[in-house]
C-alpha cells in the first residue's frame, strides 16, 4: 500500500506515535488526514500544523466512532487506511482492580472493533481498504510487569488476525503494529505513573533500544508498502516470536530468566507492585 492520494484516520493522533504517523501520511502524499484524538486541544494542533482535519472523539464510544468514519467518507468521498492507534498502559498484575482491565480492554480491543465494524463495509463498497491496528511486541508476546496491558494487546493481534482471514477476500488488508519501546509520554501518562521506576530499570520493553516515533513511522510506512501483517519496527520481536512458537516451555523459561535479571535483588514484578 502506497500513501499518495489516500483518505487516512489516525486515532491517538495528539501526540507520540499517532502524531508521528500523521506527519508522516501528510509527507508521503496523503489526499486527506483526519487526526483523532479525545484530546481536542492536542489534536487540534497536530492537524492544524499539517493542514488535516481533527476530530475529538473518544474511541471507546460506538456512536463517536460510527460518526467519525460516516463524516470522513462524506466529506472525502472514501476511506482508504484507517489506523486505530489509541492507547495507554499501566501496572499491574492480579491485584489490580477489574474495572481498569475493562477500561484497557475498551480502548486496546474493542475501540479496534468498532473501528472495523463501521468502516469495512465502506471500504468494501469501494472496491478495499486498509486497517492498521496498533498493539505491542506485547500482544505477541507478552508484558511483565503489567497483567492488562499484555491480556489487551494479545487480544488485539487476534482480533486483527480474525479480521484479515474473515475479509481478506473481500479487499480488506489489515496491519498489526507491534513495537516494543517507543519515545513518547505513554509512561508519564499512565493512570498507573507513580508504580513505574523513574529510572525505566523495569522496562523489559526497552531491551532492545528506544525508537523515536518518527522511526517508527518509517518503519509503518516499509511495512505498509510490503503488505505485511505483522509490523515490527524491532526486527528482533520476530526471532522472539519463532522461539516461542517453536517450543513455549522454554521459551517461558527465559522470560522468568529475564525478569530475574530485571529484578536482581530477587523481588518480581508482584513483589514490587504489592509493595
Amino acid at each position: 500500500m502506497e500513501i499518495r492520494n489516500l483518505v487516512v484516520v489516525v486515532t491517538g493522533a495528539a501526540s507520540g506515535i499517532g502524531e508521528a504517523l500523521v506527519e508522516r501520511f501528510t509527507a508521503e502524499g496523503a489526499r486527506a488526514v483526519v487526526a483523532v484524538d479525545r484530546d481536542a486541544d492536542g489534536v487540534a494542533a497536530v492537524a492544524d500544523r499539517v493542514g488535516g482535519t481533527a476530530v475529538a472523539c473518544d474511541v471507546t464510544d460506538e456512536e463517536a466512532v460510527r460518526s467519525l468514519i460516516n463524516a470522513t467518507v462524506a466529506a472525502h468521498g472514501a476511506i482508504d487506511l484507517l489506523v486505530s492507534n489509541a492507547g495507554y498502559v499501566t501496572a499491574g498484575g492480579l491485584e489490580a482492580p477489574d474495572d481498569e482491565l475493562r477500561r484497557m480492554f475498551d480502548v486496546h480491543v474493542m475501540a479496534h472493533l468498532y473501528a472495523a465494524r463501521h468502516a469495512i463495509p465502506h471500504m468494501v463498497a469501494a472496491g478495499g481498504g486498509h486497517l492498521l491496528n496498533t498493539s505491542s511486541a506485547a500482544g505477541l508476546l507478552t508484558q511483565i510487569g503489567s497483567l492488562h496491558y499484555s491480556v489487551t494487546k494479545n487480544a488485539a493481534v487476534s482480533l486483527a488476525e480474525w479480521i484479515s482471514v474473515t475479509y481478506g477476500h473481500l479487499g480488506i488488508g489489515v496491519s498489526v503494529l507491534c513495537p516494543q519501546a517507543v519515545a513518547t509520554n505513554i509512561g508519564a501518562n499512565s493512570p498507573t505513573a507513580g508504580l513505574l521506576p523513574a529510572d525505566g530499570s523495569a522496562s523489559a520493553a526497552a531491551v532492545d533500544g528506544v525508537l523515536t516515533a518518527a522511526e517508527l513511522a518509517e518503519a509503518v510506512i516499509e511495512g505498509l508498502a510490503d503488505g505485511r501483517f505483522h509490523i515490527l519496527p524491532h526486527p528482533d520481536v520476530a526471532e522472539y516470536v519463532r522461539r516461542k512458537a517453536d517450543d513455549v516451555d522454554r521459551w517461558l523459561g527465559g522470560m522468568r530468566r529475564f525478569q530475574q535479571r530485571l529484578f536482581p535483588d530477587g523481588q518480581t514484578p508482584a513483589d514490587w507492585l504489592l509493595g
